[in-house]
């Protein structure tokens, strides 16, 4: 009987260092994803709390304006937007008319377009893909997944809204049900919530451009100058007209510039 030792099999093959670091690679997006997803759900929890109770008085106000049990809960399914919401609620409550509310929530909502377009590039996947990823812009993802120099942490935008949503439509729900008082949100402190979290996010980005320095003193020169003569909320939204000094090629950040001329040079 034969006791050799077994030979080895030279036909296993045998990984080649290109392979081997496509694996890395491979391995350290996947935990770059996974991290950047969790950091996503963390900011959206808090925002999502706050947003549970906002749509609880949601619910009760619809409730009360005769919209009935259903029409509450599918508006906040399909508009998710607590101001536009709002804003259709109330012209509804004034007598405006359903054209009118419709069109003031639509306006609010266009805030929505910009924010779009510049996160697209960070999207993936054809038209309609892109298409769906899109519905998770909303005010407080779009913000925490700002990475700065215009490019966006797509996974972190999905965990922040991923968490928000089902706290919005359950918040409506609860608030058509049980009916709370209409100042519950203010009796609570939660809102104060939204505008603290914007002035964190609005100071980290302050200590790392000096565009955004210049564009946040002349966004408040021109809230400061046009509240004399427009209501506040139309003075926001003039102030916003400076970020259109990020336009400028000079304040763009040179690595931005960078990365687009090779996007450019890979997508030709």
């Amino acid at each position: 009987m034969d006791r050799s030792p077994p030979q080895a099999d030279d036909s296993t093959p045998t990984p080649t260092p290109t392979a081997t670091a496509s694996a890395s690679a491979q391995g350290a997006a996947g935990a770059s994803r996974r991290q950047g997803f969790v950091a996503g759900v963390k900011v959206g929890t808090g925002l999502a709390a706050a947003g549970f109770v906002l749509a609880v008085t949601f619910g009760a106000f619809a409730r009360t304006e005769g919209w009935g049990v259903l029409a509450p809960i599918v508006c906040s399914l399909v508009v998710f937007s607590g101001s536009a919401q709002f804003a259709l609620a109330t012209a509804l409550a004034g007598g405006g008319g359903v054209p009118t509310a419709v069109a003031a929530a639509a306006l609010i909502n266009g805030r929505f377009l910009p924010m779009g377009v510049a996160v697209a590039k960070d999207l993936r996947g054809g038209r309609i893909r892109r298409a769906l990823e899109g519905q998770a812009v909303v005010d407080g993802s779009w913000v925490a997944a700002h990475l700065g120099g215009g490019r966006f942490d797509r996974y972190k935008l999905f965990g922040a809204t991923v968490v928000q949503w089902p706290a919005w439509v359950a918040g409506t729900a609860l608030g058509v049900v049980v009916a709370p008082p209409e100042n519950l949100v203010e009796s609570l402190g939660l809102d104060l919530v939204f505008p603290a979290f914007f002035l964190l996010l609005l100071l980290d980005e302050l200590r790392g451009s000096r565009a955004a320095r210049g564009a946040a003193a002349l966004g408040a020169c021109l809230a400061a100058a046009l509240v004399v003569w427009v209501p506040v909320g139309l003075a926001l939204l003039g102030a916003s007209a400076a970020a259109l000094l990020g336009l400028r090629k000079g304040l763009i950040p040179r690595d931005t510039r960078r990365d687009t001329k090779r996007d450019t040079k890979e997508a030709s």
